[in-house]
């Protein structure tokens, strides 16, 4: 049964991190040079 606990402790800290982590990128400003990327790829759909 201790071994089923730690388990549990171990998956529940990894879900923690992870979404932790998850949390962080989604905050992070996108570079410039997607944004970029993704204007001309914009451009160039309208352009068709």
């Amino acid at each position: 049964m201790t071994e089923t606990k730690g388990k549990s402790r171990l998956h529940q800290q990894i879900d923690e991190n992870l979404k932790r982590v998850y949390e962080e990128a989604l905050s992070e400003e996108i570079p410039d040079r997607f944004k970029d990327l993704i204007a001309r790829l914009r451009s160039k759909e309208g352009g068709q």
